[in-house]
């Protein structure tokens, strides 16, 4: 007792002559703790508070496309199925996300008093500004209208604390005023050290951003638009001008034939890994150097490493029968209106004549998935199994290499931002706007297509696209246009070239948000796996040397091309599409604690 009188005296006494005795003690600087009153005073110290952002730029992961219609977990999605509810709290609205916002606001406040080369002080808040427009963007994504918050906030701001959410296109605009002021202050990536942002990815970003509003307000009948698109096209079309990117194609590729490896440059049989064009790119040990890299996440041996070519593997996801009718054949035409098309009855069959990226991205016998000594082994199936309830398995980011392979020791690089994603923002935008030309095309969707080209192809070339494609039968189901809506065979066949080009890269269910097109996962091939006709169950029974169907759910469907039997991971009856979906509900408490100048998303 006598101790807790003695500790009050001291602070009744503190409290009255403050200004005189106290103030000396409380403002020296702690020599044993980092504060406000002695960090803010180098550019390293700029840096290293950036440093602590950078962990929250989104890379790939085995589950990327879960949420779409490209995937097909082990069991419904609970958000596509209608199953969710409104959280009391969390649900993605607060902690992270909000700290990262709060933590760049603080920057803002403090920064000033750092010294050193102005170029060097320009270059961490370029970062900064980055940063809170990269994380409002995805709180746009998921929520629509939020809260802009600008400033560093403390408990007396109460008109920021319970302020309403701010107008959508306030904060989208804000974004865009944070990126482009982050494209001023960046460096060009030649000034920078590797990893870190530069002009051209704050520039991407800010494309990203006007292609997502653009078409979000487009489809919804809202005015304006075109700003968006227009400013996306701008953005895009400086980056293909003037950052020296290219569409990465390997000085030597391999790809088989007859059930050989062969080498693309001497058309001998060899015994490599990596064989493929387009595949190399995502298992590549340094990205650093390679033209189509915009920023990289670098991982190094025993400093950063991640574990995404093994947990492909392992994701208890599988590819959807929708996602692999659409890849082209090589002609350049559509399955429904090919001649090169040989069918569906066994992967073996369905993946002639297509699309190199199917054999890129889909495990099938031409694909080497680990060396054995020098020789590449691949599946003749896949298996049917939790790891792949589809029988077609995601393989796009699986190394050969069985180090790589080990548990949490992967050390290729990671996209941040990748350039084939400008090409293709740049033909989108200037479709949409209604602008494009055929020379448009070929500096953007063209490119990517010219990666593809390899001596098995008719003439040696993947087909290029034309300013007039054909119209795909397939672009409406019973009568019914696949996107709920008629869009026109070109912007169709853009949207087939994103949705090929980026798969599993996490960009799919952002792009049926900003289309307003989630009916397309009411089509039962976005759940629906290989054929299971008589002929492939026995092909699989006496590949695998057991009942591998047995258990397995199969179901009958009238496909385009007859009535199949198809692999249905699920027996639950088809999901219905609600428009709700397209924003996630705020959290209860949210709404609460905003003392009702909050309301909730509709339909929620």
């Amino acid at each position: 007792m006598k101790n807790k009188k003695l500790i009050l005296s001291l602070l009744s006494f503190c409290l009255i002559i403050g200004s005189i005795s106290c103030s000396k003690v409380l403002d020296r600087q702690p020599q044993d703790a980092i504060t406000d009153l002695n960090y803010w005073q180098t550019t390293d110290e700029l840096k290293l508070y950036c440093n602590n952002f950078y962990p929250d730029l989104a890379t790939p992961s085995a589950t990327s496309d879960n949420q779409s219609d490209n995937c097909v977990p082990n069991t419904p999605n609970d958000y596509l199925y209608g199953l969710t509810t409104v959280p009391s709290s969390g649900g993605g609205w607060a902690y992270t996300n909000w700290t990262y916002i709060r933590n760049a606001n603080y920057f803002l406040t403090h920064y000033q008093t750092a010294t050193g080369e102005q170029d060097e002080i320009n270059e961490y808040l370029g970062e900064i500004y980055f940063f809170r427009a990269y994380e409002y963007f995805n709180k746009v994504k998921t929520f629509g209208d939020v809260p802009w918050i600008n400033k560093d906030l403390n408990v007396n701001d109460s008109s920021f604390l319970y302020a309403p959410r701010t107008d959508r296109k306030i904060v989208i605009d804000s974004i865009i005023a944070d990126l482009n002021k982050s494209i001023e202050l960046l460096p060009l990536p030649s000034s920078v050290e590797l990893g870190r942002l530069h002009k051209y990815a704050a520039e991407q970003m800010l494309a990203r951003v006007c292609l997502y509003e653009g078409t979000w307000m487009k489809y919804r009948n809202q005015s304006g638009w075109e700003e968006y698109l227009e400013k996306g096209v701008t953005a895009s079309k400086d980056i293909m001008d003037n950052g020296g990117y290219s569409i990465y194609k390997p000085d030597a590729a391999y790809y088989f034939k007859d059930g050989d490896l062969v080498d693309s440059k001497t058309n001998t049989v060899a015994n490599k890994d990596y064989p493929l064009y387009y595949r190399e790119q995502f298992i590549q040990e340094d990205l650093t150097t390679n033209p189509e890299c915009v920023l990289p996440k670098i991982y190094r041996l025993d400093q950063l490493t991640h574990q995404l070519s093994r947990s492909v593997n392992e994701s208890g996801s599988g590819v959807s029968k929708d996602l692999i009718d659409d890849f082209l054949c090589t002609d350049g035409k559509p399955i429904a209106l090919s001649s090169l098309y040989k069918g569906d009855d066994s992967t073996a069959i369905e993946f002639q004549n297509r699309d190199p990226r199917l054999r890129n991205e889909i495990d099938n016998r031409f694909l080497p998935y680990y060396l054995n000594g020098t020789i590449p082994v691949s599946n003749y199936l896949s298996d049917i199994s939790s790891s792949s309830p589809t029988g077609f398995m995601a393989s796009k980011f699986r190394s050969p290499v069985p180090a790589q392979n080990e548990a949490n020791q992967t050390t290729y690089d990671l996209y941040i931002f990748r350039y084939a994603e400008v090409l293709l923002i740049y033909a989108e935008a200037k479709a949409e706007l209604g602008t494009i030309t055929q020379g448009d095309l070929d500096i953007s969707i063209n490119k990517l297509r010219s990666r593809l080209d390899e001596p098995s192809l008719p003439d040696g070339k993947m087909a290029r696209l034309t300013i007039n494609p054909p119209t795909d039968p397939n672009a409406t189901i019973n009568g019914t246009p696949r996107y709920g809506y008629t869009i026109s065979p070109l912007i169709y066949e853009i949207r087939r070239e994103r949705r090929i080009e980026l798969a599993f890269e996490g960009f799919r269910w952002d792009d049926i948000v900003r289309w307003k097109a989630g009916k397309l996962l009411e089509n039962p091939n976005t759940v629906y796996g290989i054929v299971a006709s008589d002929a492939v169950q026995k092909e699989y029974d006496n590949y695998f040397g057991s009942k591998i169907f047995s258990g397995v759910n199969i179901t009958t469907y009238d496909d385009w091309d007859g009535t199949k039997k198809l692999i249905a991971p699920y027996t639950v009856s088809m999901r219905k599409w609600n428009d709700k979906l397209y924003l996630s509900p705020i959290p209860s408490d949210q709404i609460l604690l905003s003392k009702g100048n909050m309301e909730q998303n509709p339909g929620w």
